[in-house]
């Protein structure tokens, strides 16, 4: 069964009426050294037993170790559930992150074998950085599984003015 992830996709509008979405680059000897393809909407496996935007919420927090803003703060909306070519399905939260401004990030990490076949396990960031930029910008950078979510939240923003 293919893996079951869920992740919240902050946005802002500048008053040009431009959309920022908030990102991160993962983490790893892996994506070190790549940009495009090689940033993620903050996200994470689905544990049993858990709603989608609680494990989003867990997720946000644990990857970037800051609390994603209240449910009681903004409104969090089901964006929808993306596939990636791999089978794995991602379903997507949006809220306006006007008001999000964490002075720093705690990255969480993961501990695998590096250099491969070495027999040494080193432990890595999930992901090394989080930046707010502009969609187009994201739409470049973002792992393609990822992309048709951003293309929804433009379509709902266009929508609603």
């Amino acid at each position: 069964m293919p893996a079951t992830s869920a992740g919240i996709l902050l946005y802002r509008l500048d008053e040009a009426g431009g959309v920022t979405v908030l990102v991160a680059h993962m983490g790893g000897p892996y994506w070190s050294s790549k940009g495009k393809g090689a940033w993620s909407i903050p996200k994470g496996e689905v544990e049993d037993g858990e709603g989608m935007l609680d494990a989003a919420r867990r997720e946000f927090r644990e990857e970037l170790g800051v609390e994603p803003p209240s449910a009681s703060d903004v409104s969090y909306a089901e964006l929808g559930t993306f596939a990636y070519s791999s089978g794995k399905r991602v379903t997507v939260f949006v809220a306006d992150g006007a008001s999000f401004a964490p002075t720093e990030f705690t990255y969480g990490t993961f501990e695998i074998e590096w250099p491969p076949r070495s027999g040494r396990r080193a432990t890595f960031p999930e992901v090394d950085r989080a930046e707010w930029m502009p969609v187009p910008a994201a739409r470049e950078r973002l792992v393609a599984g990822q992309r048709p979510a951003l293309d929804r939240l433009v379509d709902l923003l266009r929508e609603a003015r």
